[in-house]
C-alpha cells in the first residue's frame, strides 16, 4: 500500500509527506473491526438483489436476442426489469435504455443529445460541482468546438439558484445538465424547480429546447425519483450506488427525444445502445431501485440520525469545516476538512483502524488536483486537500459512529503533530 499511493518513481508529485509514510505501519493493528464509511463510492450486492440476479448466471444464460426458448426467457427478464423502473420513475418503458452505469449513461446523454441536435444549437449549460462523468465529457465537446459550455456556478452550500439556469439560457441552448445530488458534500439540489423553470422558457419562447438531463446517481433511494415531477428529460442511474452490481446502470430517456449512438453493433436498445444486455445485472438494477425506493423513508429516517449526530462528534474537533448544505442534503452523506490535514494521509491512517473513508469522488481518486467541488464552494486548494467523505449505509450501525468518532481526534491529532500545513 505503501507503494502504490507513494511509489519513488513519483518524486514530488506525491501529496503524501514521506514522514507519515514513515510512522504507518506502526500504527497498523489487526483488523478485527471494519467500519465501512465510503457507500458513495460503491455499495455492496444486497442478499434480495443477489437472489434475484442468481438465475441469470447459470441457469436462464441465454442471449436476450436469441430466438429459441432460453433466448425469450432471457427477454423477458430484461422486459420485465424495464417495466419495473419505468414504473418507479414514472415513465413508459421504451423510455428507460440500460447501459454499463452511471458514467456511460452520462456520456450517451451529453454526447448523444448534442450531435443529435447539433443543428438546432450548440450552447450547453452546466454546474461547477458535477461529476467528472458529466464534465470531462462537456469539455471534451468544448475543446472539439462542438459546444459553447457555461458552467454556473454555486453557493457555498454547492446549490445551483434556478434563477441563475434562467439567466444563462439563449436561443441557442439546447442542453442543462444539473446533477441531481452531489457525490462529495451530498448537496441535493432543488431539480424540480429546475426543471420547472426550463418549462416556462421553452413555452414562452415556443421551443422544445432545451432539454434537460441530470445525474441521478447518488440520489436514487435517497429522492424522489419521479421523472415527471422532476421535469427531467434524461435521468441517469447506477447500480452500484443502490446495491446492485457494478456495470449496471440506466438512462431514462424522454419520448420523443433522440440521441445519436456512441457505439454500433447488434442494434440493441432500440439501436441506441448496441451490445448483448447484462441481463444479471439489468434484473439487479431493477430490484435494487425497487428495493430501495420502498424502503427510502424508513431508511433515510435512520440514517439522517447517524449522520448527523456523525457530523456532531467530528465537528468537535478544532479547526473543522462541514460542507455542503446543512439540510438539504444526502442522509449518508458527511463531507468535513480537518484543517492542516492532508486527506490522503488521513484516508491511510485511518484504513490502518479499519475504518475505510474517502477524500472526495473516487472516480478522480488518483488526481493530485484539489476536489472541484470543494474549491467551488469558495475554500481554497489546501482546504480541499484536506477533506474526508464519510458515507453511511444500510449496514452502518450507531456502534459504528461512536467508534468512528472515538478514533478519528487521535489519528487527526496526530496527523497535524507531524503536517508542514499551517492553515
Amino acid at each position: 500500500k505503501l507503494r502504490c499511493l507513494a511509489p519513488e518513481s513519483a518524486g514530488s508529485q506525491s501529496r503524501l509527506d514521506r514522514s507519515v509514510l514513515k510512522h504507518y505501519f506502526q500504527d497498523m493493528v489487526t483488523k478485527n473491526n471494519h467500519t465501512y464509511l465510503d457507500h458513495a463510492a460503491a455499495t455492496y450486492v444486497d442478499p434480495r438483489v443477489l437472489h434475484a440476479m442468481l438465475p441469470y448466471f447459470e441457469e436462464s444464460y441465454a442471449n436476450p436476442s436469441s430466438f429459441h426458448t432460453p433466448g425469450l426467457a432471457a427477454k423477458q427478464a430484461v422486459t420485465a426489469a424495464r417495466k419495473k423502473i419505468a414504473a418507479l420513475l414514472n415513465c413508459r418503458e421504451p423510455e428507460i435504455l440500460f447501459t454499463s452505469g452511471g458514467t456511460e449513461s452520462d456520456n450517451l446523454a451529453l454526447i448523444g443529445l448534442v450531435r443529435a441536435y447539433k443543428k438546432s444549437g450548440r450552447h450547453v449549460i452546466t454546474s461547477a460541482i458535477e461529476h467528472p462523468a458529466v464534465l470531462e465529457p462537456l469539455r471534451w465537446l468544448e475543446q472539439a468546438s462542438e459546444i459553447e459550455l457555461s458552467v454556473l456556478a454555486v453557493d457555498q452550500d454547492g446549490r445551483v439558484d434556478p434563477k441563475d439556469v434562467v439567466q444563462a439560457l439563449r436561443p441557442d441552448t439546447i442542453l442543462v445538465s444539473i446533477m441531481y445530488a452531489n457525490n462529495e458534500i451530498g448537496t441535493i439540489q432543488p431539480l424540480a424547480d429546475i426543471g420547472r423553470e426550463i418549462l416556462k422558457w421553452r413555452k414562452q419562447n415556443k421551443t422544445a429546447f432545451p432539454f434537460f438531463h441530470s445525474d441521478a446517481c447518488q440520489a436514487a433511494g435517497a429522492c424522489e425519483m419521479d421523472v415527471e415531477k422532476l421535469h427531467v428529460d434524461a435521468l441517469a442511474l447506477n447500480g452500484s450506488k443502490i446495491y446492485g452490481s457494478k456495470g449496471a446502470g440506466a438512462l431514462y430517456l424522454r419520448h420523443g427525444v433522440t440521441l445519436e449512438p456512441l457505439g454500433h453493433g447488434g442494434g440493441q436498445e432500440r439501436g441506441l445502445r448496441s451490445g448483448t444486455e447484462n441481463v444479471p445485472g439489468i434484473v439487479g438494477l431493477a430490484r435494487a431501485l425497487e428495493i430501495a425506493q420502498a424502503e427510502k423513508d424508513t431508511e433515510n429516517a435512520r440514517l439522517i440520525k447517524l449522520r448527523d449526530r456523525l457530523i456532531e462528534g467530528l465537528l468537535a474537533i478544532p479547526k473543522t469545516v462541514l460542507h455542503g448544505h446543512a439540510t438539504e442534503r444526502l442522509p449518508n452523506n458527511v463531507n468535513i476538512s480537518f484543517l492542516d490535514v492532508e486527506g490522503e494521509a488521513a484516508v491511510l491512517y485511518l484504513d490502518a483502524q479499519g475504518i475505510y473513508v474517502s477524500t472526495g469522488s473516487a472516480c478522480a481518486s488518483k488526481s493530485l488536483e484539489p476536489s472541484h467541488v470543494i474549491v467551488a464552494l469558495g475554500q481554497s486548494a489546501e482546504a480541499a486537500h484536506c477533506s474526508l467523505r464519510f458515507t453511511l449505509g444500510r449496514r452502518t450501525s450507531a456502534k459504528d459512529i461512536e467508534r468512528v468518532i472515538k478514533i478519528v481526534p487521535g489519528v487527526i491529532e496526530k496527523l497535524r503533530a507531524m503536517s508542514a500545513i499551517n492553515l
